[in-house]
């Protein structure tokens, strides 16, 4: 009798499959895939409570030595459940708790090639990827091309960033992930620059439904990239080639999985991904919800990749000051950077980021030439050991696959000079290194990003990216990995007013978005008004100025989250920036234990809390043009007192005393506040 019963359970963890379909839904029933196949197609759909989210999409993957997108039907299917509790010190959330369903599906063509489908959903997310056996003498293959598709019902609206052309922009390094987003614009949209969208992507399904009322959000990425496998993007908008329930097949609605543009990196290395067999693909993922909130609080991007190596190190996290983000390259010099370490110093802050050029600007003698710069540059570092702050170094990522002269150069893509460089970086104390300029997602580039991140950590070396792809799992995968820019981040604001215009609108989407999915080095919350050293107009030429006001800014430094946080401070905000904000900054986290969305429409306004320890932070801006009323419930906070930061360029605090647990403000347009409960 107990063998009947082991196999009964053994039997009953299959799905009952038919026809070529079989289903697995979220543990608590909401969140439901479909996998198919039509006329030899496999596909699926996803339904999410009730509604149907994804209409039917192709899956599918074409090798140099298979079509695996056609002539395929279910072979086997089986589920399992996953239950797994794990830490994060460098992100959004310190403990979580995965729990989610498995289906694992065998395809198979009329030959008996084999291609496996696993999909693991959760009560708002879903991860899915691709599985190759090995069949026969054949050991790789290259992956060409992927079918997967993501088809959305008509009158979707999107979010979305294009893929940049090649080899254009800053000395030829693009594509690098800092294009502007298009808002609520139609799905039947074409992409700027003919390339599609890079990672993550945003749907709103509203008045799509049966129930006009009823609402979906929706957002589109991939997890788990490392050396194995290229990066990819959404491609442009096509049509369904699937006739799903009557879909006209003309209709625009659907996007599929892009790989990198073969123009890449100056066309270095192939746009295919080289595969070891068995192996696998990175996971697609999909975060759905009727709010914002499971977006913005997702854990996917981590839930399902392991580290790949252990450290011998502890990393220490914090902020930072910056001098090349307002005094920009004529900052580095050994006075002016000094003055930062004195910030840095005054402000109680842990680090000093020094930028481009300190191998032949520190220390440069009178007639322009560099005189010894390790000797400068160590006699830096010493200078800020001594205020008790330590040292990040910026470094090129290449040499020869862009322009970039901007040094130090062809000193991160060559494995013995990388050796040798960051063994001699580790003997005179630096902490870590921001790598800038790549420039594509290719496998070569992927594999460029992990040698880096290893051959660091080998010397206790932390490692920010920028100019740069988006970070895929990063966060888990690699213990001294500690942010990555991959947005329109803080710099623009110095070269183009037009960025200072957008700065509010683009604070309510990045945290939903961008920031939804890895750590964000965005290099923000200026206290200047003026885009320049000395913070002062000039009468007779422009000098780009912010729009939002010291308040929002103090707003950003919540709503942004980045373990290490390079803050765009000057050694002049001591004397011209309001002292509340200086003091704010003083004791602003970088590393955080929850988050919560509370309130928000991408563009317009957005309201999130995070909690570092028993203390959280609520964060508040308004991008519109009108004044923005909020009715906030806040007894979840279950806070003795609640102190509110507000009051514009002339920010004050004062207890906030709730009325039936709720707090009634009216927020300016451009302007924020910050409440902070213990």
């Amino acid at each position: 009798m107990k063998t009947q019963i082991l196999f009964l359970a053994a039997f009953t963890a299959l799905p009952l499959f038919a026809n070529d379909n079989v289903m697995v839904s979220s543990p608590d029933g909401k969140l439901v895939v479909n996998l198919d196949t039509k006329h030899g197609h496999p596909c699926y759909s996803v339904t999410y409570d009730g509604l149907k989210a994804i209409n039917n999409s192709l899956l599918g993957l074409t090798t140099n030595e298979q079509d695996l997108t056609k002539d395929l039907s279910i072979k086997n299917a089986e589920t399992s459940k996953i239950d797994e509790h794990y830490r994060m010190d460098r992100s959004k959330k310190s403990d979580i708790h995965y729990v989610a369903n498995r289906l694992l599906a065998t395809l198979a063509t009329s030959k008996g090639q084999e291609l496996q489908v696993e999909f693991r959903v959760s009560n708002n997310d879903i991860a899915f990827r691709y599985l190759l056996p090995k069949q026969g003498e054949t050991g790789s293959v290259r992956v060409s091309s992927e079918a997967t598709s993501f088809s959305f019902p008509e009158g979707t609206t999107t979010f979305l960033t294009p893929q940049s052309d090649a080899m254009v922009g800053w000395k030829r390094t693009k594509p690098s992930y800092e294009e502007l987003y298009c808002w609520d614009a139609p799905i039947t949209q074409r992409s700027q620059f003919g390339h599609g969208y890079t990672f993550p992507c945003l749907f709103h399904e509203r008045g799509v439904f049966d129930n006009t009322a009823d609402e979906l959000w929706i957002m589109i990425s991939e997890t788990g990239v490392d050396s194995h496998y290229c990066a990819s993007h959404l491609s442009d908008v096509h049509s369904n080639p699937l006739n799903d329930g009557g879909l006209r097949a003309s209709q625009l609605n659907t996007f599929s999985i892009a790989y990198p543009m073969q123009e890449e990196n100056n066309g270095i290395g192939t746009a295919d991904a080289a595969i070891a067999l068995p192996g696998v693909t990175p996971w697609r993922t999909i975060t759905l919800g009727r709010t914002l909130k499971p977006i913005a609080e997702t854990t996917i991007p981590w839930d399902n990749v392991k580290p790949i190596y252990k450290s011998e190190h502890t990393y220490k996290f914090g902020r930072g000051t910056w001098s090349w983000i307002l005094w920009q390259d004529d900052s580095i010099n050994f006075d002016d950077l000094c003055k930062y370490v004195d910030l840095a110093q005054a402000m109680h802050f842990e680090y000093v980021l020094v930028d481009n050029w300190w191998d032949t600007n520190i220390g440069k003698a009178a007639d322009g030439t560099a005189k010894n710069p390790e000797k400068s540059i160590e006699k830096l570092i010493e200078y800020a050991h001594s205020k008790k702050v330590d040292v990040f170094l910026w470094y090129s990522s290449s040499g020869y696959w862009n322009d970039i002269v901007q040094g130090p150069i062809n000193r991160m893509a060559n494995s013995i000079v990388r050796k040798k460089e960051m063994k001699w970086l580790h003997s005179v104390g630096v902490k870590g290194i921001k790598v800038d300029f790549f420039g594509g997602d290719k496998q070569e580039t992927m594999r460029l990003y992990e040698e880096i991140l290893s051959d660091a950590d080998d010397n206790g070396l932390m490692v920010i990216f920028h100019g740069c792809t988006l970070p895929r799992g990063w966060e888990r995968m690699y213990p001294n990995y500690v942010g990555s820019e991959a947005v329109l981040a803080s710099e623009n604001l110095i070269f183009g007013q037009d960025h200072c215009d957008l700065e509010a609108s683009h604070a309510t989407l990045h945290p939903v978005l961008r920031n939804a999915v890895g750590c964000m080095e965005f290099g923000g919350s200026f206290q200047n008004k003026y885009m320049n050293r000395d913070n002062k107009p000039r009468e007779n030429r422009h000098v780009n100025t912010r729009l939002t006001t010291s308040t929002f800014s103090l707003a950003t430094a919540i709503l942004y989250q980045n373990p290490i946080q390079n803050f765009a401070l000057a050694p002049n905000n001591l004397e011209d920036a309001p002292q509340i904000s200086m003091d704010f900054m003083r004791e602003v986290p970088t590393t955080w234990d929850e988050v919560r969305f509370i309130d928000g429409y991408p563009g317009k306004y957005l309201v999130m809390a995070r909690r570092h320890g028993d203390t959280w932070y609520l964060a508040a801006i308004n991008a519109d043009t009108q004044p923005l009323k909020l009715n906030l419930d806040l007894r979840w906070l279950n806070a003795s007192g609640l102190t509110l930061y507000s009051g514009g360029d002339n920010p004050s605090t004062k207890p906030l005393k709730l009325k039936k647990g709720a707090a009634q403000l009216t927020l300016p347009s451009n302007d924020g506040f910050v409440i902070i409960a213990k």
